[in-house]
């Protein structure tokens, strides 16, 4: 059986999902405009999506991929720690997780597309 859209995510995901959407950070910004209306290889992306208890910074239901721009808080060792967790409990829905870094989107966005595209399995 398939999980919900959105696997169980509340009301107040969705509400911090839409404030995210207006504060994206300058790297979710540009990678945005390179996913959205099917532009990579004609999948269809979701950005600031409410899943589960978390909100994806973007997010492919036709493949179940998840992709994240991480930002310099993610080099704090708590939060290494918390997305590791955050990742499992992701991919324990069935889910696949790609995180990148700002520098990476903002700096090598050819080659962020390019890992993107290979991890379309359908």
């Amino acid at each position: 059986m398939e999980l919900p859209f959105n696997h169980n995510a509340g009301p107040t995901r969705f509400e911090q999902a839409r404030f995210l959407k207006k504060v994206q950070t300058e790297a979710e910004s540009f990678l945005w405009q390179r996913l959205r209306n099917r532009k990579l290889n004609g999948f269809k992306f979701r950005r600031q999506h409410p899943i589960d208890k978390y909100i994806a910074d973007f997010y492919c239901h036709e493949t179940k991929l998840i992709i994240e721009v991480d930002g310099e808080i993610h080099l704090n060792n708590d939060q290494i720690v918390y997305d590791k967790i955050r990742t499992e409990e992701l991919e324990s829905l069935g889910l696949r997780v790609i995180r990148f870094t700002n520098r990476q989107v903002l700096d090598k966005i050819d080659h962020v597309l390019q890992e993107i595209s290979k991890n379309f399995i359908v």
